[in-house]
């Protein structure tokens, strides 16, 4: 916003959805119906989001019809990896050298942004992750705005983006997370299952045209 004309343009995030968005533009249009079925299941805000660099950018949100919705990520918001559940789904997905360095480049940011976010608190939430298939954030970005997240992988068996569901508190405990968490592991698999089946395809046209 220039505050002198009073117009607006487009800023240097649009550009930085626009790089995530464009290799990732398939998988978000398969995963687009899976997402809308999962937030009319649970009632609560479902969010996609893609591994970008060391951050996770988020692409969609769909919205459940529970009243009370959890606002803290919108689509264009980017996270550093470790800080939220789809962005802790996804650091959890890398290997431990590759965590120890993510934290190390962003450990400034969260000292200074998210104070709870310690690297003792991600390790927790990534041995959790490792341990149950989806991690579970209870509030440690903003009290009270909790969240359950699974990471989503390529045909190389890489994550590559991440499918969470966010509620308040009140709404999402332990026991209702585990419930959308092995909710959101199902549409994780049946995402990769459609990615897989979309490249076979495209290699057997690829084959055809060779032909």
């Amino acid at each position: 916003h220039d505050p002198v004309s009073g117009r607006y343009r487009l800023g240097p995030e649009a550009f930085a959805v626009g790089l995530a968005a464009e290799p990732s533009f398939e998988l978000q249009r398969l995963a687009a119906p899976l997402l809308r079925r999962v937030a009319l299941e649970t009632g609560d805000t479902v969010l996609f989001s893609v591994l970008h660099g060391h951050e996770a950018i988020c692409l969609s949100r769909d919205e459940g019809d529970y009243p009370i919705r959890n606002q803290l990520i919108k689509a264009g918001d980017r996270w550093l990896l470790g800080v939220g559940a789809g962005a802790a789904a996804l650091l959890s997905a890398l290997s431990d050298d590759e965590v120890f360095d993510v934290l190390a480049r962003n450990a400034e940011v969260r000292a200074a942004r998210f104070p709870r976010c310690t690297d003792a608190a991600i390790w927790e939430l990534i041995h959790q992750t490792r341990a149950l298939g989806y991690c579970l954030q209870p509030g440690l970005v903003v009290e009270g705005s909790w969240a359950v997240g699974v990471p989503v992988f390529d045909t190389n068996d890489r994550p590559v983006a991440a499918i969470s569901a966010a509620a308040i508190e009140l709404r999402l405990g332990p026991a209702r997370g585990a419930a959308i968490g092995k909710r959101l592991i199902m549409a994780s698999r049946e995402l990769s299952g459609l990615q897989a089946l979309q490249s076979d395809r495209g290699s057997g046209e690829k084959a055809a045209l060779q032909i």
